[in-house]
């Protein structure tokens, strides 16, 4: 049988071993299989050339080759077949296999019933980067597999990278979060709500409370879906999934929300996978005109009158966000996508950029949608230069995890003793992010009930209302829809006992975040069940 395989390349060997040549079905038998594969060579012993298999010896490196051949045949197969690509199974990280192999499952069945193309998850640990696998396509056309590397539309998580922006101004003292804007950016009229003059500040604008439109301009239509929101948030039949309800809700206040924009987890059930909702057939989700600066782009909506008086309501407004990078560039003294990707490499986020058409970005995912006959087909073309601060970024979900874990360490860092006493200062002080993360009053969270939003966030607090009853953890998230793109993005810290004494450094807690190139998919009850996995499995493991 020896003399059968002599000769072969590795490929040849391969495809025969798989039985996809005559001399491999002919030929091939377990035991075949064994001899030929498993044959072990002792230290030192030097390794036939490629297509020779050595005799069969005792000793320990025939896995070694074993596990060599099996990558060469892999790769072939992938050559062969490609639809084997995206059933591989990366081994899971050490002490969480469980939480790896229940959550990938959770995230096939997303991906199935939603019909996305690609999808790619990220999970943090304590800091550590304990999981990120890619499943499907990032190119459907050319058969690119998504891989942990690919870079995608992040859609509303912009809002936190911009977020984290503002905070920093502040704590410099360059930004007054209470001063009005124009005393920034005087290329924004002043307002009248009701004849009366009204005043618009950075603090209003981050927590939706200013009024600005979102990219429904018909006022009438907002406040009838507000009204609808409201009464789907009545308590309704239990097995119904709260997101998909809830896909009206904070886009409550504004119809116009990409219900992806927020929301999060698999779409409605009364209607197809990716198909457009009502949000995304407001007509600027499509501008294709490049705007050079982002005080440019305020022309947009600048003259248009307010929906509400500002800081009586909460509507949900990217505009809200465009004028805000307008606040930022001229309070920073830099134009404001440069002062985002100083803040990036800060951060050593360098996956992290503008979502330019123009630019060569590599690992770059293709977005789809459906269409009206249920096909997929490419996203159309956009141009999101209008709305950097509140959806033009592209990142991997690698770098969402260290932003996420630059805001947990910062969050943390003044409520731990290190054993060693030298804890280097986070990126913004403890104080500043809990203030990012203090509830606001008068908002809402259309992707999770439980919140509310806070600072360009949303967040859950901690919460039980009877004895062996649901224990409701503090987390903090957002969500993002975008054209041809949904994502989310979860921090779930630890929860820290006072007078604990010495403890591990931050960060401590989970971080899940999670991208696909697909609209109109909710993906946020889907990284809260993640996270409780891992959660589950590390304070197992600190209790063993």
């Amino acid at each position: 049988m020896a003399g059968l395989w002599r000769g072969l390349g590795r490929a040849e060997l391969g495809r025969a071993l798989l039985g996809r040549t005559e001399l491999g079905r002919a030929a091939l038998s377990r035991a075949d299989f064994g001899r030929a594969v498993l044959g072990r060579t002792e230290p030192g012993q030097a390794v036939s050339r490629p297509g020779r298999v050595p005799a069969a010896r005792a000793g320990p490196w025939g896995w070694a080759l074993a596990l060599a051949l099996g990558v060469g045949v892999r790769g072939d197969a992938a050559g062969d077949e490609a639809q084997a690509g995206p059933d591989e199974q990366p081994p899971p990280p050490r002490g969480f296999g469980a939480a790896v192999r229940r959550s990938r499952d959770l995230l096939r069945r997303v991906k199935d019933e939603a019909g996305i193309p690609g999808i790619i998850v990220g999970v943090s640990v304590d800091g550590k980067e304990v999981w990120s696998e890619g499943l499907g396509y990032a190119d459907v056309e050319n058969r690119v597999l998504c891989k942990p590397e690919t870079i995608m539309r992040i859609a509303s998580i912009s809002k936190c990278l911009t977020m984290m922006a503002v905070a920093k101004l502040w704590e410099e003292g360059k930004l007054d979060l209470d001063a009005p804007v124009q005393k920034y950016v005087p290329e924004f009229p002043e307002k009248l709500y009701e004849g009366e003059k009204v005043t618009i500040t950075t603090r209003l604008l981050v927590s939706h409370l200013s009024g600005i439109r979102h990219y429904e301009k018909d006022i009438a239509k907002v406040k009838e879906e507000k009204e609808k929101a409201n009464r789907a948030l009545k308590p309704t039949k239990p097995h119904q999934d709260k997101e998909q309800k809830e896909g009206k809700g904070v886009e409550k206040a504004d119809s116009a929300k990409p219900r992806r924009e927020h929301d999060g987890e698999t779409k409605s059930r009364n209607s197809k996978p990716g198909r457009r909702d009502k949000e995304f057939e407001q007509e600027e989700y499509y501008l294709k005109e490049k705007f050079e600066s982002v005080i440019d782009s305020l022309k947009i909506f600048k003259n248009d009158p307010l929906f509400f008086k500002p800081g009586s309501q909460f509507l949900y407004s990217t505009y809200g966000f465009t004028l805000l990078s307008a606040v930022v560039e001229r309070a920073s003294g830099q134009k404001f996508t440069d002062y985002m990707l100083k803040m990036f490499r800060d951060l050593d986020m360098l996956s992290t950029v503008l979502d330019d058409n123009e630019a060569m970005i590599y690992n770059r995912a293709r977005c789809y949608v459906y269409n009206k006959k249920g096909r997929l087909v490419n996203a159309p073309y956009v141009d999101n230069s209008y709305k950097w601060a509140g959806g033009g970024f592209l990142s991997s979900v690698g770098d969402l995890l260290k932003f996420g874990n630059a805001l947990l360490y910062s969050y943390q860092a003044g409520q731990f003793k290190s054993s060693t006493g030298k804890l280097l200062p986070g990126y913004l002080k403890p104080g500043t992010v809990a203030m990012m993360w203090t509830p606001v009053p008068k908002t809402e969270v259309s992707w999770d009930r439980d919140g509310k939003y806070a600072m360009a966030w949303a967040v859950v607090e901690k919460k039980q209302e009877c004895g062996c009853c649901r224990q409701q953890r503090h987390y903090t998230s957002h969500t993002g829809g975008a054209v041809g793109a949904s994502s989310v993005l979860l921090i779930l810290p630890e929860e820290l006992r006072p007078g604990a004494g010495a403890a591990p450094a931050p960060p401590r807690g989970v971080i899940v975040t999670i991208v696909c190139n697909m609209q109109s998919v909710s993906l946020s009850s889907t990284a809260l069940k993640i996270a409780r996995e891992f959660d589950k499995e590390r304070q197992a493991q600190y209790t063993d």
